[in-house]
């Protein structure tokens, strides 16, 4: 179905863009809605915890209230980019392997045996693997992104930041509510929530939602024009809130399912005149950013599941103290399949690499914190914190080579290897088996002593003991019909313990084990000469354990050698204002951070075929400066600007040939690193009498970037403006929406591999449209 059809149609839509970018202008970071008084209202953030007024903080913070998120689209974490400048996001083939970049510092990998540089928590649970922060964000109260390392109070996968999720929880009233939503392309959302009281103090609430997506790529394969790129995601969660007297307790619960056809890589380059003509694409192979079509036999898709349970408490203890404690546990699912080499069939001088894989998680935390009276000149906290992971990896790599074919020659020009021909065709394959163990403890404290109402003085420290352990088993390549060694595109002969020549064990099995102990912390002097001015100054030790390069094609010993752990020294100034009577906010940070062994992800060559690798690329820098603008001039208009400069860079490459890293020139930028981002946009609320009307409109650039390390990869700048009309009845009980994405059409990709031959287009490269209806009650 296709929602808008008409020109005019398109023409009104557009029109009511405009007339909402005339009534605003621009998205912040720091999102806040009118108050009562008409002014900017307070958003309280737990950013170190507890809670405190987001302008009090001495961090830079992006804060989205459920509202922003609401009117701008926002489903996932990876519509943080439209929103958060600072941000930026790494697409893989399967949520496996996407990553969060924040500041231009992430860590793209596929090894399980390695975690994020950008932390994840959920309602206090750290999440072990970046995958698993990529699920709809269901019922969420607010997110607060943490830009810089956090690991004195949040640990050691914070390095380059954190997304604070915080949820809805239960309600004192019984409230509803229903949200219906469709957009061109067939793509529907379905949302539905319903909370209130169960008894005296008990609370709950419990949500529901549905979508699906066809897709925004066409392939061709077998004639049959199949939509690829979508989705369908369903789920539940449920929470349970008590409260008596000092004690607070809540309980979650929530299930989530994943099937996706994404993600595909689309050419957009000539691969030579045969290859052209063999995947036959309507309008040709060169279309560069306009391509959307591809011709794959085996449709690239990702399957998750995901269900955990958190259970929290906040008591009051000694009089004046807070004593929290938080236990998580959750279990993650995510099964691949993917076409690695993007043709419809396997031909003389050309295999054929598909790619199937399981990755299991299973996590278990628990931190306890003690805190004191925050509104006494001396106030602290002090905790510890228990974290464990189980992870398992089942991946095989099936490929189909032939050097000559008793087949005739295709129109293409091309000649089809004969796979009933087990004599000059060969099906060369491998199976991999990777289980990995890692042990996470920690005890950490903070301290602020207030000399007086406008200078105060923080400090913190975490010690953290990282265990880690893996067990690598994969026999070497053999051809499926014979058993007789074999190998052919990203496929490995030696097997994964190396060969005794290399200095390996000559065995099918590679393991090793890795422990470390580190001291990182925080050092904040704050300033505060008037109520509405804050000014800061800090110095931070950031901290991310080590990591192994466990995967398909891991090889002892060379890939068995561990990744040392990567440590970040991070200052950082900044400015936290409002003033004319509260309808004006302007926040400001300047900041360097050097990241010393720094854990990248290098991609090398195997048999013809990249394969990552993951090594201590030595040292980089990323330095710069944030604004947020945010006023109030009238009631109901609300203005906003945010900009983003990061300089992130290579600082010195130490190149390690024991895993044969590809170097990368010192000075050259990192990926995904974008060097100037910024957002504009705004927001209009006016009662109409019986009747009121909502306009929202935001526009985000982002500069030229590279996708891989060594300036690899290019992506070009590009600008994406949204925007908003919708109505509601005087009360807001009922709402209907208009939205438009894209407006300007604007066309780009978010990943850029082998020089165009791969890009990842999203779903937000074309224009499109959509309505959304609400319905509550309370």
């Amino acid at each position: 179905m296709r929602l808008i059809h008409s020109a005019s149609a398109r023409a009104l839509a557009l029109s009511a863009s405009a007339l909402s970018l005339a009534f605003a202008g621009a998205a912040h970071a720091q999102d806040a809605a009118e108050d009562n008084s008409g002014g900017i209202s307070e958003i309280v953030v737990t950013a170190q915890k507890v809670k405190e007024n987001v302008q009090d903080v001495p961090i830079a913070i992006t804060a989205l209230t459920a509202d922003r998120l609401e009117s701008t689209g926002t489903t996932s974490l990876e519509g943080l980019t439209q929103l958060v400048p600072s941000v930026t996001f790494r697409k893989g083939t399967t949520s496996a392997n996407s990553a969060i970049v924040m500041r231009g510092v992430g860590t793209i990998t596929f090894s399980v045996a390695a975690e994020p540089s950008v932390s994840t928590v959920v309602d206090g649970v750290v999440l072990s693997r970046s995958g698993q922060a990529f699920m709809d964000l269901v019922d969420a109260q607010r997110l607060e992104v943490l830009r810089g390392p956090q690991g004195t109070l949040f640990g050691k996968n914070a390095s380059a930041g954190l997304v604070n999720i915080v949820s809805k929880g239960g309600t004192d009233t019984l409230q509803g509510e229903a949200r219906v939503e469709a957009y061109e392309g067939d793509e529907y959302r379905l949302r539905a929530s319903v909370s209130g009281p169960l008894s005296e103090g008990l609370t709950a609430r419990v949500t529901g939602f549905y979508g699906s997506y066809d897709g925004n790529i066409t392939n061709v394969y077998g004639g049959k024009n199949n939509k690829v790129n979508g989705y369908e995601h369903y789920g539940a969660r449920g929470i349970l809130d008590y409260e008596n007297g000092g004690s607070k307790f809540r309980l979650i619960a929530d299930y989530f399912r994943a099937n996706d056809d994404c993600c595909a890589d689309v050419t957009t380059v000539s691969r030579g005149a045969v290859l052209d003509a063999e995947l036959g694409l309507p309008g040709g192979v060169a279309q560069g950013l306009n391509q959307r079509y591809i011709n794959h036999d085996l449709v690239t898709r990702t399957k998750d599941r995901q269900w955990s349970l958190t259970a929290s408490g906040d008591f009051d203890v000694f009089e004046s103290h807070t004593l929290s404690v938080i236990a998580g546990y959750r279990n993650w699912k995510n099964e691949e399949q993917r076409d690695g080499d993007f043709l419809p069939r396997a031909i003389v001088g050309t295999g054929q690499l598909h790619d199937f894989g399981e990755v299991n998680t299973q996590q278990l935390s628990l931190e306890v914190r003690l805190a004191s009276d925050q509104t006494q000149p001396f106030f602290y906290q002090v905790g510890a914190f228990a974290w464990g992971s189980n992870n398992q990896q089942d991946f095989t790599r099936r490929n189909v080579t032939c050097a000559s074919s008793t087949l005739p020659t295709a129109a293409s020009g091309a000649t089809p290897c004969n796979l009933a021909d087990t004599v000059n065709t060969i099906f060369p394959t491998a199976t991999s088996r990777s289980e990995v163990e890692s042990r996470n403890y920690a005890v950490f404290g903070q301290a602020t002593y207030r000399f007086s109402d406008m200078i105060s003085l923080t400090g913190g420290l975490r010690y953290t003991w990282d265990d880690l352990s893996y067990t690598h088993t994969r026999a070497p390549a053999v051809n499926a019909t014979t058993g007789l060694p074999a190998t052919g595109p990203g496929t490995n002969g030696n097997p994964a313990g190396g060969t005794l020549a290399s200095g390996g064990n000559g065995t099918n099995t590679s393991a090793g084990s890795s422990n470390n102990g580190n001291l990182s912390g925080r050092a904040v002097l704050q300033i505060t000469p008037t109520e509405d001015v804050m000014l800061y100054g800090s110095y931070t030790r950031g901290y991310k354990g080590p990591a192994f390069n466990v995967f398909f094609n891991h090889t002892a010993p060379t890939n068995a050698i561990p990744i040392d752990e990567e440590i970040s020294d991070a200052f950082e100034a900044g400015l936290k204002s409002q003033f004319l009577d509260n309808r004006v906010q302007f926040n400001a940070a300047a900041f360097t951070v050097t990241y010393k062994g720094f854990q990248a992800n290098n991609f090398v060559l195997l048999n013809g075929v990249p394969v990552s690798n993951l090594t201590n690329a030595g040292t980089v820098r990323s330095q710069g400066f944030e604004l947020d603008l945010l006023t109030v001039p009238v009631d109901g208009l609300t203005l906003r600007a945010s900009a983003a400069y990061a300089d992130a860079k290579v600082k010195k490459f130490n190149p390690n040939p024991q895993t044969n890293a590809p170097d990368a020139r010192n000075g050259t930028r990192l990926p995904l690193a974008p060097k100037f981002t910024y957002t504009l946009g705004g927001s209009y609320e006016r009662d109409l009498g019986g009747l009121k009307l909502y306009l929202d409109t935001d526009f985000r650039h982002v500069g030229k970037q590279f996708s891989d390390l060594g300036e690899s990869g290019p992506i070009a700048g590009y600008g994406i403006w949204n925007a908003s009309v919708g109505f509601s009845d005087a009360d807001d009980n009922y709402r209907l929406s208009f939205l438009a994405r894209n407006i300007t059409d604007k066309s780009y990709a978010l990943l850029n591999v082998s020089a165009g031959q791969r890009l990842q287009i999203p779903r937000d490269a074309d224009r499109y449209f959509g309505v959304s209806l609400r319905a509550k009650f309370q």
